[in-house]
């Protein structure tokens, strides 16, 4: 669910906060990318006349078709995805769960009437409703990865506060997300539609969080504490209270507790799952990998592997799974290029059930961001402008001055 509504708050208080630049703009940037919502997108958007791809086993395989090629092109791009899978969820994220098992059960029922109706579209609909990330898919993807070169992270808990602590770090540029709470994890910076279908042409949506509580005019425990009431995974949320109250209660009180020691009970009850602070400690001290111990290394594509994998066990197109890994082959040739100073070398693969030596405290104060070297969008297309204004000009100009000198070399007329 991550947080509800944030990004419609961002865009009305803090628009500033938000660029959309196109995939090329990230050259050379390695992105940690939540591998589970990419692989719940994959296996939405992965489909041939509504169903999911699957093999003759009957195996889905949607999931390794969108990791597969919407992972060579961001490389060919220049990008340097860095996979980053969830572990244990924490306790706290139960009644989340539980209730998308419900959203899960209810669809199954609706499309089956839907079935029993004859109506397509609202059968493919509900169908892309049960759609659940399951340990074999994981298993899978990291298999794919690990042939591809590419390098993955098993965090110990949520994978949004795993790549939080490697972009604070410094171990990667960005977090590559749809979840909004890794704004509340502390990630610097979040983008998003990373990993959608080049057929939607959605431009990556790049958001800053320095600039998010600034217009927001917020601290960052503040941002925390809004996020909590506009309603997170890790508990519930105030019925009337929405983004909007939330705003306003916190602007004005400072905290939940300030907040809700003038918040009218009997207009606004308190739920018995409200437990902020139990949501407030997890967003601020999570359960991460120390970054330090983070090696972050892209290899060769195995192409033999590749193609046993993906062709032996999963009936892929040999023409295409080889075409595939020579274009990946290709884009680790362009290394030199780009911005890191590690690359080559087989893939990390880090992982880890245990914390690191103390909490990972959330950023207090103004975050320092390192400014990307590619203007966003609009000031591109202002500068385009303004070169072609300054081009007319000097266009103009060289007219004029070669009109002047045409009229001080002719010779004057004769008179009659």
């Amino acid at each position: 669910m991550g947080i509800k509504h944030l990004m419609q708050v961002i865009l009305e208080n803090a628009p500033d906060a938000v660029v959309e630049n196109p995939v090329p703009s990230y050259f050379g940037r390695v992105i940690g990318i939540d591998a589970s919502m990419a692989l719940y997108q994959f296996l939405i958007a992965v489909r041939v006349e509504g169903q999911q791809l699957t093999n003759d086993k009957g195996e889905v395989t949607s999931h390794l078709m969108g990791m597969f090629t919407r992972t060579t092109k961001m490389m060919a791009a220049g990008l340097r995805p860095v996979y980053v899978f969830d572990g244990r969820p924490p306790e706290a994220k139960q009644n989340e769960l539980a209730r998308r098992h419900e959203v899960r059960e209810d669809a199954k029922e609706k499309e089956a009437e839907a079935k029993e109706a004859g109506d397509q579209a609202e059968m493919e609909r509900f169908s892309r409703r049960q759609v659940r990330v399951n340990q074999q898919h994981c298993d899978e993807a990291k298999r794919l990865l690990t042939l591809m070169g590419i390098p993955y992270i098993e965090a110990p808990g949520e994978a949004e506060a795993q790549c939080a602590a490697l972009c604070r770090a410094g171990k990667i540029w960005a977090t590559g997300s749809e979840d909004m709470d890794s704004l509340c994890f502390g990630s610097p910076i979040l983008l998003r539609n990373l990993t959608f279908s080049e057929a939607r042409k959605l431009p990556i949506r790049e958001v800053h969080l320095d600039q998010v509580i600034a217009g927001l005019g917020l601290t960052m425990p503040q941002f925390v504490d809004f996020c909590i009431l506009c309603g997170c995974d890790y508990c519930g949320t105030i019925k009337g209270i929405g983004e909007k109250n939330a705003l306003k209660l916190i602007k004005r009180w400072g905290t939940i507790e300030q907040a809700l020691e003038h918040l009218d009970k009997t207009k606004f009850p308190l739920p018995e799952s409200f437990n902020y602070q139990q949501a407030r400690a997890l967003f601020q001290q999570p359960e991460v990998l120390d970054p330090a111990r983070v090696d972050l290394r892209w290899g060769q594509p195995d192409e033999e592997g590749l193609v046993q994998f993906l062709v032996g066990e999963k009936q892929f197109a040999e023409d295409r799974v080889r075409a595939t890994t020579a274009r990946l082959r290709a884009s680790k040739q362009t290394a030199t290029q780009s911005r890191l100073e590690q690359f080559m070398g087989p893939p990390a693969i880090m992982t880890s059930c245990s914390a690191p030596p103390g909490p990972w405290p959330m950023v207090q104060g103004p975050i320092v961001l390192t400014p990307s070297p590619f203007p966003p969008l609009r000031q591109q297309a202002g500068a385009a402008a303004a070169e072609k204004g300054n081009k007319k000009a000097r266009t103009s100009a060289k007219g004029a001055k070669g009109a002047a000198k045409a009229t001080a070399t002719k010779p004057a007329a004769k008179k009659r």
